[in-house]
């Protein structure tokens, strides 16, 4: 460790724009994930043995069905804003040739170097992504569950479009966003489920009324938003049953008839209640063609 940079394994942590403060944690349990991570061998294995949402969230392979069916170039690099402990980290580098990570979170990175130690292609720069100036310009930016939180990040008055800009600015011309949000209009939080970001039932729905710091969009606001911030096509995607683990994908070319097994939202950390037969109300939202509009979550993959 030079100050600046420390190694572990391959893997390079760059702590120029960090302030030596960590803004963002789940607690103590990063501490176990952190040890998990270190000492380990075998870690799905392990998550069988454990209860523990946050450990499920952080280390599951599952997290990384988001984007494996997508056909990124292998000579291409990414930047990734928001990489907490690694989740998809893994994935993008064995998609592409580099990949420039970036979370606010010393400890978070340090978990995603350990468990991503054999990748000699990541390079992980703690701190503010509005702090940190980079001169690369890449073929991907990904925002998988960041976007929502821009707040945290961009200190203005539209910190969602402003937080997208930014994310833009940093591709190459004909580059690619990619983007992963709940909806805020998703089946589940109709059907019982508490707001995945506040915990409370109904926050989104109704449109966030006593909520500052965090903010996800249906469909037709996403579309808006990401227009807006100068992108020129949208792609939209659904993982079911949400984006955060994932079983199937859905695309605009190809969407349920009706409802599958993976449709159905399940809540690991948090009591839901059951407002009306889930699987019926899928069933007729897919015959009526309200899919896209129900699906928990999206995918959006941008061109600049």
């Amino acid at each position: 460790m030079d100050g600046l940079t420390e190694k572990i394994g391959n893997v390079t942590l760059n702590y120029k724009f960090y302030k030596g403060t960590d803004t963002y944690s789940d607690g103590d349990i990063e501490d176990k994930l952190l040890d998990i991570v270190k000492n380990e061998k075998d870690i799905q294995g392990r998550l069988k043995k454990e209860k523990e949402w946050p450990l499920l969230y952080h280390l599951s392979d599952v997290r990384k069905n988001v984007l494996n069916w997508y056909d990124f170039k292998k000579e291409g690099s990414l930047l990734e804003i928001g990489a907490g402990c690694g989740a998809i980290s893994g994935l993008f580098c064995e998609r592409v040739s580099r990949v420039a990570a970036i979370d606010l979170s010393k400890r978070r990175s340090t978990i995603n170097a350990y468990r991503n130690k054999e990748h000699d292609n990541l390079e992980i720069y703690v701190g503010n992504f509005e702090d940190i100036q980079l001169e690369e310009k890449f073929d991907y930016v990904s925002l998988i569950g960041v976007l929502e939180y821009s707040i945290y990040y961009i200190d203005s008055d539209r910190p969602f479009l402003d937080m997208l800009k930014k994310a833009k600015s940093y591709l190459k011309p004909g580059g690619k966003l990619l983007v992963a949000i709940e909806n805020k209009y998703g089946l589940k939080y109709w059907a019982g489920a508490k707001e995945d970001h506040t915990g409370e039932m109904f926050d989104s729905i109704t449109g966030y009324a006593n909520v500052e710091r965090v903010r996800t969009f249906s469909k037709d606001q996403l579309y808006k938003l990401v227009e807006e911030a100068g992108f020129v096509h949208q792609d939209f995607y659904y993982p079911m049953p949400d984006y955060k683990l994932p079983f199937e994908v859905y695309s605009q070319e190809y969407l349920p008839k009706s409802c599958s097994d993976t449709m159905i939202g399940y809540t690991y950390d948090r009591d839901k209640l059951q407002l009306f037969d889930e699987k019926q109300a899928w069933d007729s939202i897919c015959k009526d063609g309200k899919f896209e509009e129900f699906a928990n979550s999206f995918i959006v993959i941008a061109e600049s």
